[in-house]
């Protein structure tokens, strides 16, 4: 049976947060719906002290972003970006069209079909994330998407360059200054200046992934991708400075971020959570990592790796980091997560940032039902039918009436009469409970 050497914050806590948040997003966003561009710039700002005739990026400010950037760093966003572009049109690619003669004159197919217009969201408050730029953008496009409006908010009093300068490379179609829920509210929603899209894609704070969950069934919405989530599983293959680097290396997101040690030796366990006190006296970053290491942090000790992918699977982890002796027993036995990191070589940043997988993944337990962020989901796969022949229609529109009978709907029952009489020259009852005289349809 599992040990917990260390627990997070309970479930009544985070519920307590969970709340607040979701009645401040509630606010807000009736306010945004209510009064547009008005609310959206009160919001903007109150939060982030920012203000401007409009919140949307000229070409010559996108460009002035651009040429701050060292040509290293053009040249490193291009790469990332190469990456997630293939990946992603390696995804497309192996989503097709069909259309296929199920019975003789019957023909079914489906088409994927890209969303009209995608909203994506950068975050970049504390940290300017680039990434997630690649991420959506890159993504949306290659599915097909016409129209990709981005979000960002300022970093340090002004645009992100760096994020600024990704999203345009990316090719974004429409680039704003502006974060938070007034920024997915704005997206969502629509305002006087900011024509409303179809799905909101991109991570967020809690406050962003909350807009978007309220938002759903307004709009489409990628995944609930709340706070950062990591989970590493390792057993004496590996030691307590590298799982530790890889807790704290996501920890850094915020003060909310869960990081979670699952571990077959007791001995891995206490190095690790040593060297983590070690770390977090040198890591620039080491307030927020602290933070959410002493609230959300998490120590397991396991029997076996059987016992290890059950925990692993009930935790659902957005990112799930293995590095045991056989880590392709966990490829093939895990069904709960969002994205693998499998052995020490590779590593959660490594998805972040640059690999060519998407980084914005289920969290919260949402791995127990969906997937990242991929070209699927900016693609609508709708199906079609053609019936070709007289024979064909009216050996389905039997099948069909009888079944309709079954279920006492005499509408629909017609439909299916109406065709057998036509085409199949047979003398079929009208479906109500009665015959209708053309008096009676007169009348009606």
């Amino acid at each position: 049976m599992a040990e917990y050497l260390k627990r997070g914050a309970s479930l009544e806590a985070k519920a307590s947060a969970d709340s607040k948040v979701r009645d401040t997003v509630e606010r807000i966003l009736a306010d945004i719906e209510r009064r547009g561009d008005a609310a959206v710039r009160e919001l903007s700002n109150r939060f982030d002290n920012w203000d401007r005739e409009s919140y949307r990026l000229t070409p010559d400010e996108i460009q002035q972003c651009i040429d701050r950037l060292k040509p290293q760093d053009l040249h490193d966003i291009r790469f990332a970006q190469e990456q997630v572009r293939n990946f992603a049109q390696i995804q497309r690619d192996s989503m097709r069209d069909v259309e296929v003669e199920t019975l003789p004159g019957v023909v079914l197919g489906h088409r994927n079909l890209p969303l009209n217009a995608a909203g994506c969201y950068v975050p970049g408050g504390k940290y300017p994330l680039l990434a997630s730029a690649h991420m959506s953008v890159i993504t949306a496009k290659v599915a097909g998407v016409p129209r990709v409006v981005t979000c960002a908010p300022p970093f340090k009093g002004k645009p992100a360059p760096a994020i600024v300068a990704a999203q345009a490379m990316a090719g974004a179609d429409e680039i704003y200054c502006l974060g938070g829920i007034q920024a997915v509210a704005a997206m969502g929603l629509g305002t006087e200046t900011i024509a409303p899209v179809d799905i909101l894609v991109g991570p967020g704070n809690a406050f962003v992934a909350e807009a978007k969950r309220q938002l759903f069934g307004r709009v489409g919405i990628d995944l609930f991708a709340g706070p950062t989530e990591t989970l590493v599983i390792a057993d004496e293959s590996v030691d307590g400075e590298l799982c530790a680097t890889d807790l704290l290396g996501q920890a850094e997101h915020g003060p909310d971020s869960p990081a979670v040690l699952l571990t077959t030796s007791e001995k891995l366990a206490r190095d690790t959570m040593k060297e983590i006190e070690r770390l977090l006296l040198v890591l620039p970053t080491a307030e927020h990592a602290r933070a959410a290491w002493e609230t959300y942090g998490e120590v397991i000790l396991a029997e076996d790796d059987a016992e290890m992918v059950r925990i692993a699977d009930d935790i659902a982890s957005e990112h799930v980091q293995v590095m045991t002796h056989d880590p392709d027993y966990f490829l093939n036995n895990m069904t709960n997560y969002g994205a693998l990191f499998l052995g020490p070589r590779t590593n959660v940043s490594y998805g972040d940032k640059v690999i060519g997988t998407n980084h914005t993944l289920p969290t919260r337990k949402a791995a127990r039902y969906t997937g990242g962020l991929w070209v699927g989901k900016f693609i609508k796969t709708c199906t079609y039918q053609k019936v070709l022949t007289d024979e064909a229609s009216t050996l389905i529109g039997e099948y069909c009436s009888r079944l309709c009978a079954l279920e006492g709907f005499a509408g629909h029952g017609e439909q299916a009469n109406i065709r057998v009489r036509r085409y199949g020259g047979r003398e079929v009852p009208y479906a109500g409970a009665a015959q209708p005289t053309a008096a009676t349809l007169a009348g009606a």
